[in-house]
């Protein structure tokens, strides 16, 4: 799949700092990334990162000079490199952060250039943990980590489960530079006017839907949409970014898979699917976004077993078909108090038409606030990085969102939510 760069990084100055990993592999990737987003970018390595990646190739990617330890107390530099680097960055990543580098940064010890710089940074961190799986699960590392998950101004990516380099199956695999990069966009949307963060999702709970379901007429046909699952799960990441909790039920995605860690994940096929995750799931989350894309229509008992002739096809397309169950009306007339619900409508027409078809469905649904999506536009709905449309919601509100980023628009939408309840407002 192309991942599509709209340069909503463009002049962001981004400190890359890699230790010694196995994964510090993969930074290059990331910092070529950067550079085609529009990010200034300068690198740093550890002693031990410059056993595992070319400094050379990391100045030529960044088109800067990349820093060592030896770099630290240079004559040259007009002030403690430590000092110019942090307050240089706007944005400081550390991939991979190993467990070295880890225990000096929670504990405060100033030993090397990447520590130094750590302690001294009153900037976002974006931290993307990589080591072994027993190291990851021992306890001094853990006790270290959660440590770190307290600081308000990191965003701290846990490592995924993989193959690791030292031939084992487990946790410890650094996530994938795409989800960095996403990470990194997110504090680039979200930083105050200080260049600080705000975790005001932390310790909610948010249910997202994402993607089509798809009802099968019989082993070969099915119905469905072409919805790729990409707004769903920009919110389900855009939230997790902010310190929510989060579950995301979908259907099959046309995404990155990296998007989908650090995530509870839920993968179903058809709309009943999606309707008993949503009873066992619905009640703990103090508010749900529905982006899914629910298929209309299905056969009544089920698909048939054996592929349909086209004269028995025809027959269930004409006669045999049933609605499925609208499942964010069934959320609005079970949910429990203070939950806040976000729908979606896809809709074409111009923009009068599009408000108040939008306006009537938030009314009948019984949501909180309804997103309207006009999908007969460019660079709008399904399969686009980008989208736009109409926030509905109580006592006639209309808000008119230009065309931005998925990851923009999810960032929007959580603000709104967080706006409608006041359970939520107090915790910020």
């Amino acid at each position: 799949m192309k991942i599509e760069h709209n340069h909503s990084l463009h002049k962001l100055r981004v400190l890359v700092a890699a230790s010694g990993s196995i994964a510090a592999v993969k930074t290059p990737i990331l910092v070529s990334s950067l550079i085609k987003a529009g990010a200034e970018v300068k690198c740093l390595v550890t002693p031990s990162a410059e056993n595992l990646v070319s400094t050379i190739a990391l100045a030529n990617l960044s088109r800067n000079r990349c820093y060592r330890d030896q770099d630290q107390w240079s004559s040259e530099e007009p002030k403690p490199l430590h000092i110019h680097l942090s307050e240089w960055a706007d944005v400081v990543v550390v991939a991979p952060l190993t467990a070295s580098s880890l225990c000096r940064w929670t504990q405060g010890l100033a030993e090397g250039l990447l520590a130094s710089v750590l302690i001294a940074c009153e900037k976002p961190v974006v931290a993307a943990a990589a080591m072994n799986t027993a190291m990851w699960n021992n306890t001094a590392v853990h006790k270290n980590w959660l440590s770190l998950q307290k600081d308000p101004n990191v965003i701290a990516l846990a490592p995924s489960s993989g193959l690791l380099a030292c031939n084992r199956f487990g946790d410890g695999r650094m996530v994938e530079p795409e989800l960095i990069e996403l990470a990194i966009n997110s504090v680039f949307i979200k930083k105050n006017k200080n260049g600080c963060l705000h975790k005001d999702w932390d310790g909610l709970r948010l249910l997202v839907t994402a993607g089509p379901t798809q009802e099968y007429l019989d082993p070969a046909r099915i119905i469905t949409n072409k919805s790729s699952g990409w707004m769903g799960t920009m919110l389900a990441q855009a939230a997790r970014i902010r310190g929510a909790k989060v579950n995301l039920i979908h259907g099959p995605l046309q995404v990155h898979q990296s998007w989908l860690e650090g995530l509870n994940t839920y993968s179903i096929s058809s709309a009943s699917e999606m309707q008993k995750l949503l009873k066992s799931l619905g009640k703990s989350a103090d508010a749900i976004a529905m982006t899914a894309a629910i298929a209309d229509l299905r056969i009544p008992g089920g698909a048939s077993s054996k592929k349909l002739n086209k004269d028995s096809l025809l027959v269930s397309l004409s006669e045999g078909l049933e609605k499925v169950p609208d499942l964010l009306t069934e959320l609005a007339l079970e949910r429990p108090t203070g939950q806040k619900l976000l729908g979606f409508t896809a809709l074409s027409g111009d923009d009068s038409t599009i408000q108040k078809v939008g306006a009537a469905k938030r009314i009948n649904k019984g949501c909180d606030l309804i997103f309207a999506n006009p999908i007969d536009r460019p660079n709008q709905g399904f399969n686009s990085s980008s989208n736009g449309g109409f926030l509905l919601g109580p006592n006639g509100m209309t808000k008119s969102i230009p065309v931005t980023s998925k990851l923009d628009l999810a960032h929007q939408l959580l603000d709104e939510l967080l706006a409608l309840s006041p359970k939520i407002s107090e915790t910020i």
